[in-house]
């Protein structure tokens, strides 16, 4: 994600290609096996939130300028960062 975030990419095609880089990863996921069928139902159930998520970002994307959605994406970014290495740390 940060190397994505740093090509300089435009918000819209920073977002697509954000997009299919968690497609690929998720699907070289399940062809190795880390997913159970039996985590199909809550994948499933999950994906309603999701695509209301992915509606919601994009009619507010749209509000932003460039630069105020490059801030705010990589201060979300550190945030999650921040998030994963106090969980890993604990």
């Amino acid at each position: 994600m940060p190397y994505l975030g740093g090509l300089g990419l435009d918000k819209d095609d920073l977002i697509q290609a954000l997009g299919l880089s968690f497609t690929v990863s998720t699907l070289a996921l399940a062809a190795s096996g880390a997913f159970a069928l039996g985590d199909a139902g809550a994948s499933t159930a999950a994906l309603a939130p999701a695509l209301l998520g992915m509606a919601a970002g994009g009619a507010v994307r749209g509000r932003f300028s460039e630069q105020a959605f490059r801030r705010i994406f990589f201060i979300g970014s550190l945030v999650l960062g921040a998030n994963l290495a106090s969980r890993a740390l604990m």
